[in-house]
């Protein structure tokens, strides 16, 4: 089939040239509108609990992740210079287009008494611009006599004092992300120039901008790089500049035609699928090297072009097309989880390794065809003295030292195994950074001066329209709630509309800063005739009133406390979470209450749970999908053994390496297992389909057989793997600790595979032989 399939190609080469022109353009054509994507919120299925109580949220209360913090630390900051700098900054960052709305010491809002028209009039705690240090001194003493303030815009111990910027959450969702965040940042750099002082800068939405902005840089370095190190590496093995740039059409082709299939699917280019062009690149070359390794093996022994071709695609198809369906398990099955940036990976992967398939075996053949016989210079390779001593080595170990090979694999084994009980399961918000990246540093400033920047969100729903003011209960308990998690060390001081009360209280009362407490029922009674639209529509950016508006629904059931907290990592947030919805139960009755913890800290927890879970059950029918096929292809339960072992091996050995070094299980590193199973498995296809073709012309003997196998599949082997090592090795230079994990260990993992299947494999086969 294979053979004839080979002549039809040959025979027809013009047009199938033709047609994969054709198709290149059209997929070009899609390629080029392929947008990248900035929701990161699909992790999590739309019917998870945890998502829907994150939507609920939203449909309340809006985003809670739109804004940028900006930190000041000095000794300084109330005299006049540094003071007027940061008022400057204030309202150059209220200038900016998409920034909503600005919070800083120097616009400060307080709340005066207004008895004659029974309503609080805002006013302005500071002036615009000081002259005068006493003046500015003074005004310093009425804003810290605001409880209010507290641990929201300053930290009096650390004399550290905060920016809040809000800005457009559906600009944050676009491609204008980064202009908006460059834009809001040119003033802040202003300020540092004239002030001298060294400003920090947080927030998920500068989070997530300027990492995705550094992930998205460094996968086209990746996929140029990735490019450039086959190039070389095709040259340095064949010697032959029109078989290297034939090589890279084949993966350069796989590339369009993976960003087309997300464009024709509608899906964005996203932090997960950014991976798949230079995968491309990695996975494709070895098709190249399969093919081209076995076209100049037959032509080395029948000096014939034409039949050199045709036993390239009898030999190699069903090599290439087990190989590439072994791949493409090990990424299609993440299409088989509930999460959609797994499911889009899986089918776009999937889908195009399929494709390179398709791709090497009909351009390879047909350009090979029109290009001169090979020249004794690219064939040399063949005749590689190192790589055959090296596999002498190899026929020596299986044949002569089985034992030998059987003890060092236990032993290592049994080494990996223990490790594996030490590998744990942990993510960050903030993941991967080194610990002297200023992002890094930065945020870990704001735990250390205002316990973080994490969102935390907490509904507290009545169940009763205006339930919220039937009693003072409902503030009561919600002031309890949050003054227990104010005690906490990983959590900020929560705000909801009760501070919002408690302000308005001081201010009834003349700004007595022991009136700064939950109101009376005889307090709400005066206070309320000042609640009005029109004291509302007097308050500015800042005001108690309007807090009130942004922390209760229209209805007055649900109120909303909102927290910043620590990234205190995947381990310590259901502990914490755990811990404040047993407190809440304590205070809230359950038959009165819903008590709803959700925000951006909760939903990722649950997404990076959910994806490390996906790609658990990912491995898992990866691998029981992969048996079928190598069953299916051996037909022999005793090949099929021979076949796994030296594939499980490597798996082990790697997660065990993770838990000696201390890598955690996380999205980035579980993919290592599914990735590298897929891959690896390509060695075992390609020794076996090779023993299996040479065994009858060997009278079925086990041992020559094996000896030829071991020698011609060797060398093409080795580059591949080589080529495999190398393109994931460039990843290791990331500045991401994920993706610097996923290069080492899947390497790891390739290295110790090809070891395992050189040598490990004809050793269990012997054995196996032996026994039957």
């Amino acid at each position: 089939m294979w053979y004839s399939l080979g002549k039809l190609i040959l025979k027809y080469r013009l047009p199938l040239l033709l047609a994969l022109l054709a198709i290149n353009v059209v997929a070009v054509t899609l390629a080029l509108k392929v947008k990248i994507g900035y929701d990161f919120s699909r992790a999590i299925p739309t019917d998870n609990p945890k998502y829907l109580d994150m939507q609920a949220f939203k449909a309340k209360f809006g985003d809670d992740a739109g804004t940028l913090v900006v930190g000041i630390q000095s000794k300084e900051f109330f005299t006049p210079k540094v003071f007027n700098a940061v008022s400057k900054l204030h309202q150059s960052l209220k200038k900016v287009p998409d920034v909503t709305d600005v919070l800083s010491v120097p616009e400060a809002l307080n709340l005066i008494n207004d008895t004659a028209s029974k309503s609080f009039q805002s006013k302005r705690l500071f002036q615009s611009n000081y002259t005068s240090q006493a003046q500015l001194d003074s005004d310093r003493m009425v804003f810290e006599s605001l409880p209010f303030y507290r641990g929201l815009l300053y930290n009096a111990d650390t004399k550290a004092y905060l920016v809040a910027v809000g800005v457009n959450k559906d600009t944050l969702n676009s491609k204008s992300r980064t202009r908006l965040i460059a834009t809001v940042l040119e003033p802040i750099k202003q300020f540092e120039k004239e002030s001298g002082i060294t400003v920090q800068i947080s927030g998920l939405p500068y989070l997530r901008t300027v990492i995705g902005d550094r992930i998205k840089h460094e996968m086209n370095y990746f996929l140029i790089a990735s490019f450039l190190l086959s190039a070389l590496t095709l040259y340095l093995f064949f010697r032959s500049i029109s078989t290297t740039i034939m090589s890279l059409l084949v993966v350069g082709m796989g590339v369009v035609w993976s960003l087309a299939t997300m464009q024709l699917f509608g899906y964005n280019i996203t932090l997960l699928t950014a991976i798949i062009p230079p995968l491309i690149v990695v996975i494709g070359v070895p098709n190249c090297i399969y093919f081209l390794n076995k076209y100049h093996t037959a032509f080395k022994d029948t000096g014939n072009k034409e039949e050199a071709l045709r036993t390239m695609v009898g030999r190699m198809g069903i090599v290439t097309l087990f190989c590439n369906i072994a791949a493409a398990i090990g990424f299609a099955v993440f299409a088989l989880t509930r999460s959609a940036l797994l499911k889009e990976f899986g089918m776009v992967s999937g889908i195009n390794i399929m494709l390179l398939f398709f791709i090497s075996l009909i351009f390879i053949p047909a350009v090979l065809s029109y290009l001169p016989a090979p020249k004794p210079k690219e064939i040399k390779y063949l005749d590689n003295r190192f790589l055959e001593s090296l596999l002498t080595k190899i026929e020596h170990l299986a044949f002569k030292k089985a034992k030998l090979v059987y003890a060092v694999t236990i032993a290592i084994t049994a080494f990996a195994i223990i490790g594996l009980f030490k590998l744990r399961s942990e993510g960050f918000i903030v993941d991967d950074l080194p610990k002297k990246d200023k992002i890094y540093t930065d945020l870990k400033w704001f735990e250390s001066n205002f316990e973080g920047v994490m969102p935390l969100e907490i509904m507290v729903d009545t169940k009763k329209k205006k339930g919220l003011f039937r009693s003072t209960k409902p503030l009561e308990k919600i002031d309890e709630l949050s003054a227990y998690i104010n005690a906490k060390p990983e959590t900020g001081r929560p705000l909801s509309f009760v501070e919002g009360l408690k302000f308005a209280k001081q201010a009834y009362f003349d700004g007595d800063t022991n009136s700064y407490a939950v109101p009376s029922m005889g307090d709400l009674a005066f206070i309320g005739t000042y609640l009005t639209p029109k004291s509302a529509n007097n308050s500015q950016n800042g005001g108690a009133i309007k807090l009130l508006n942004k922390f209760l629904d229209s209805n007055k059931q649900v109120a909303r406390i909102t927290v910043n907290m620590k990234d205190i990592g995947s381990q310590k947030l259901p502990l914490l979470l755990a811990d404040f919805e047993k407190k809440s139960n304590e205070i809230f009755d359950t038959a009165a209450y819903k008590v709803t913890f959700t925000g951006s800290s909760v939903t990722f927890l649950e997404g990076s749970s959910f994806i490390i879970k996906g790609l658990r059950d990912s491995i898992f029918w990866a691998f029981l999908l992969i048996t079928l096929c190598m069953l299916y292809l051996f037909r022999s339960f005793r090949i099929l053994v021979c076949s796994l072992i030296p594939n499980i091996i490597p798996l082990l050995i790697t997660a065990g390496i993770m838990g000696w070094v201390g890598v955690p299980l996380k999205p980035s590193t579980v993919l290592v297992f599914s990735i590298a199973l897929g891959i690896a498995i390509d060695v075992t296809i390609r020794f076996l389909i090779n023993y299996k073709q040479e065994l009858p012309d060997n009278h079925n003997q086990v041992a020559p057989t094996l000896i030829l196998t071991i020698h011609h599949t060797g060398i093409s082997i080795i580059y591949t793997s080589l080529v495999l090592i190398a393109g994931f090795i460039i990843f290791c230079f990331s500045s991401f600790g994920g993706t610097i994990a996923l290069g080492w260990l899947t390497s790891l993992t390739l290295v110790v595979g090809t070891l395992t299947n050189l040598i490990l494999l004809p050793v269990l086969i012997r054995s196996m032989t032996r026994a039957k």
